[in-house]
Formats: structure tokens, C-alpha cells, sequence
């Protein structure tokens, strides 16, 4: 993946912040398939930091990788706060990591419906010894806009958790 500067540039500032505060990193991608722990591993050294990234991109994956429970997708949908927090979480139990970053989204160009349209995006973040947090988007463009625009916004919350 080619990084545009402001995402190289989080990216060195997440695994900065993580070094100073004895963090491992873990990744539970669904719409980014892996661009995030991709961004992160693009910086040289970040193998300290970063322990791992599950690509779960089917609702199968979600529940077999991160123990995402299938009631809770049939109830919220996998594009849902409960679904990215539950992802987050699963990330954290099923890593040796301290701090984790979930997305799940409709990149598109198809999947969206009247109630969550194409660029709708879901991110969670859990830390050890403090509560998951959440958070929706809605970006615009096309398909590679929107997972670029997950990918920033991902690192951008876990930089302002971290700080």
C-alpha cells in the first residue's frame, strides 16, 4: 500500500505513542481488509508494537476469529456499534495486545441501504483497563476514498486515545 503522507505520518505517531506508554497493538478489520495493520507495519520497526490484525470480513470470521456473537449481527448488523465494539474487544482477548482498533463499514459500490448508505463506517477501540469507545462515520467517494478515509480516521482515534 502506497501511504499518503498524513497517514505515514499517524501511523509513526500511534506506534510512537504506544512505545512510550508499553502497548502492543492489535488490529479486527472488516471494510479496510488489513490497510490499517498494513499502515502500521509499513513503518520500519513497528514490530515492537504491533502484535497482529485480523481480517474478518465475512460475519463467519467475526464470530470465529473475535467470538462476535451471530445474534448480535442478526439484531445490529455487522455495520453497528455493538458489531465494532464487540470486534475490539475479541481483538484485545484474542491477542496479546493492551489497545485494539476495529472497523467494520460499506465501502461499496454496492451494500448500502436507505439506512446505512455506502460510506458508513463503524470504528471501536478497546484498551486494557478502561472502556471500549466508539464512534460512526460517513465518508464520501468511491470505494478506495472510503477505505482511505477509515484508515486515517482509525489512527486518528487511537492517536487521540492515546494522548
Amino acid at each position: 500500500m502506497s501511504l499518503t503522507t498524513e497517514i505515514e505520518t499517524l501511523a509513526e505517531e500511534v506506534l510512537d505513542l504506544c512505545r512510550v506508554k508499553g502497548l502492543q497493538i492489535a488490529t479486527a478489520e472488516s471494510c479496510t481488509g488489513g490497510l490499517i495493520v498494513g499502515a502500521l507495519t509499513e513503518i520500519s520497526g513497528s514490530s515492537d508494537v504491533v502484535d497482529r490484525g485480523f481480517v474478518t470480513y465475512s460475519n463467519e470470521a467475526k464470530h470465529e476469529m473475535l467470538g462476535v456473537r451471530i445474534e448480535q449481527i442478526s439484531m445490529h448488523g455487522a455495520v453497528s456499534s455493538p458489531v465494532a465494539s464487540s470486534m475490539a474487544e475479541g481483538a484485545m482477548k484474542f491477542s496479546n495486545a493492551q489497545l485494539t482498533v476495529s472497523v467494520t463499514g460499506i465501502a461499496g459500490p454496492g451494500g448500502g441501504t436507505s439506512q446505512k448508505p455506502v460510506g458508513t463506517v463503524f470504528i471501536g477501540t478497546a484498551m486494557e483497563n478502561d472502556r471500549t469507545l466508539y464512534q460512526s462515520y460517513h465518508f464520501d467517494g468511491d470505494r478506495a476514498a472510503i477505505r482511505e478515509q477509515t484508515v486515517h480516521a482509525a489512527l486518528s482515534f487511537l492517536k487521540n486515545r492515546l494522548i
